[in-house]
């Protein structure tokens, strides 16, 4: 575009400045936050390089002049322009994949119009499906002079919002129980795994109750509690509320946020308890210790994670309990073998050097200007629990953690996937349970070392090796299967019989599979010139069937009408083209009828 004044030149500079220093700030293109107003930036930037003409990714070439131009002045614009256009050519690349599709969504919906109103269904289904932001929708329709249905997007959009809060309704349910009696807990898990405590609610079938009586399921609210409420991805404790030896029990099976109480979700399987009553508070001590473990580990995977990739890395979620760990963070590309290899060193050379784990309850601005790492969107109290790793990790936590590193034990990762477009998964394991991987994966080893009669280091080569024989002897099983195809093909044009200068055949054939079953059927149309061919290859109670016309013939016969009339008698279905048609069938026992019936089929087609 030779014109300077065009509006799209400016909207796409403006945006190159916006979207760059965004990523350098650690932003993320994402579906929420701020990575959901860099994402709305970056689609708007290339709708109108779609308007100047520019069908290939154009976007990210401007991080290299910005930098000429600005660099000097913002330095960490210079430090991290690789990352800023991996990043945003990523995201213009997925973009474009959609852009024309939903385009011409626009365009069809453009030109049906009755009126001058866009409907709300095709901008919600544009926001939806194809990821149109509603202002670019906006932009492009008022262009054309035309206008949004934006109440009836809305109506879409509270639809789709009344199924996510269906699917969240048990948590609203707390939260309104919570308002409604105005509990609060006091929560003594960071020092002790038991207490003795006064119930202060009780809740059966959602509503406050006086008492809960033996078998039945409901919810118990403790003045203080060493039981850990689900929050921040670490899992709620699991233990038993019990009253004397054993003449109540309540078997807390999860614990949740109630407002700022704590409610032990379970079954009293003994006894009555009610509102005044003191009961032994007891967690599972060993599930406590594993997720307390996996909890740690996340720390140090978290910092050892920006340490190998990058800053750009912060956490986009988050899942600690007794069994694993999962941590989604914010990166452009799958994770390396070699850089999960360095992950996993960095932590476990901090396990062992079993650093103390420390943690300090300071105002929220004193921890955040001592460095400690907060979740942007996360709401903190005034005062914080700020939780120290050494040297190696600093964040705000205020879940339950190992009192040194060493306590973790070992650190494994078992899994590393894209969850979201820019953002990764990693899943690990602790303690015994990257102990019994261990043992798990060697005893594997051991009985491959076994299998193939090799040493530990000489088994990659021997498996290699193996590979490669396997390769090779594909090969010649396919030349071999091939030269008997066409032996076979040779041996079966003696069978076929004539009909009206159509040379017709239906024969079964073993001991092959449907590619070479293929190939004999081709090799069958060039030898018999014109004909009419089907070919059956019968495995288990599973038939193929291949049908095949030779195209000087294939105005009296078709391929795919001669395949239905086989696959028809023996339960199955197919089609094709004219000249060739493919399918099967599931009743073997009616085969040899169906073929012997093509002959006088063909004649019947005839005439």
């Amino acid at each position: 575009c030779r014109d300077l004044n065009n509006n799209s030149l400016r909207v796409i500079a403006d945006h190159i400045r916006a979207c760059a220093f965004l990523v350098v700030d650690g932003v993320v293109p994402s579906n929420e936050g701020r990575g959901y107003v860099l994402r709305r930036i970056i689609r708007r930037a290339i709708r109108h390089g779609h308007k100047l003409g520019l069908r290939e990714p154009f976007f990210y070439r401007l991080v290299s002049p910005l930098n000429d131009q600005m660099g000097r002045a913002y330095p960490e614009l210079s430090q991290n322009q690789n990352l800023v256009e991996r990043f945003l050519k990523q995201e213009e690349e997925r973009f474009d994949d959609t852009l024309d599709r939903g385009m011409r969504l626009l365009e069809q919906a453009i030109a049906e119009l009755q009126n001058d109103i866009v409907p709300g269904d095709i901008v919600f289904k544009l926001y939806d499906t194809y990821g149109f932001p509603t202002d670019l929708t906006a932009d492009i329709v008022r262009e054309r002079h035309l206008t949004l249905d934006l109440a009836g997007f809305e109506r879409e959009m509270e639809a789709q919002r009344a199924r996510g809060r269906k699917a969240g309704q048990f948590d609203m349910d707390l939260s309104q129980q919570a308002q409604s009696i105005d509990c609060h807990s006091e929560f003594t898990g960071y020092e002790q795994v038991q207490d003795e405590s006064v119930v202060t609610a009780l809740f059966y079938e959602g509503n406050s109750v006086d008492s809960l009586s033996a078998e039945q399921t409901g919810r118990v609210i403790l003045e203080h509690t060493p039981f850990y409420a689900e929050s921040g991805g670490q899992a709620g404790d699991k233990g038993v509320l019990s009253q004397g030896d054993g003449d109540t029990v309540f078997e807390v099976e999860d614990t949740k946020k109630m407002g700022k109480a704590h409610v032990h979700l379970g079954k009293l399987t003994a006894g009555t308890i009610q509102i005044g009553d003191k009961l032994q508070a007891k967690i599972e001590v060993q599930a406590r210790q594993a997720t307390a473990r996996h909890h740690t580990a996340t720390h140090l995977m978290h910092a050892a994670l920006r340490q190998t990739l990058g800053e750009h890395v912060k956490q986009k979620g988050s899942l600690v309990d007794p069994e694993r760990l999962r941590f989604d963070f914010s990166h452009f590309e799958p994770v390396t073998p070699e850089q999960l290899a360095n992950i996993e060193h960095l932590v476990n050379q901090e396990i062992l050097l079993n650093t103390p784990v420390q943690t300090h309850i300071m105002a929220l601005e004193e921890a955040m200007n001592s460095g400690a790492m907060a979740l942007f969107g996360e709401k903190y109290d005034e005062q914080v629990r700020v939780l120290s790793i050494g040297d190696f990790s600093t964040e705000l936590c205020g879940g339950t953690h190992v009192r040194h590193a060493g306590d973790i034990g070992l650190f494994k990762i078992v899994v590393e996937t894209g969850v979201a477009a820019g953002v990764r998964r990693i899943e690990a394991i602790t303690g015994t349970r990257a102990l019994d991987w261990v043992a798990e994966a060697d005893n594997t080893i051991n009985n491959m070392m076994a299998l193939l009669k090799t040493g530990r280091e000489s088994l990659p080569d021997r498996v290699a090796q193996l590979l490669e024989q396997n390769r090779s002897h594909e090969k010649e099983i396919n030349r071999l299967q091939t030269k008997l195809a066409s032996n076979q093909g040779s041996d079966l044009a003696n069978q076929a019989v004539e009909i009206n200068g159509i040379q017709v055949l239906a024969a079964q054939l073993d001991n092959m599979d449907v590619k070479q079953l293929r190939i004999t059927l081709d090799q069958l149309k060039e030898k018999l010139g014109t004909a009419a061919i089907i070919l059956a290859l019968v495995k288990g109670n599973k038939i193929s069937l291949v049908a095949g016309v030779t195209k000087n013939a294939t105005d009296k016969i078709k391929a795919g009408d001669l395949l239905s009339h086989v696959a028809k008698q023996v339960d199955g279905k197919g089609g094709g083209r004219p000249d060739m048609a493919q399918g099967g069938g599931n009743d073997p026992s009616k085969l040899t009828e169906a073929l012997q019936s093509v002959a006088g089929w063909v004649k019947g087609q005839l005439g």
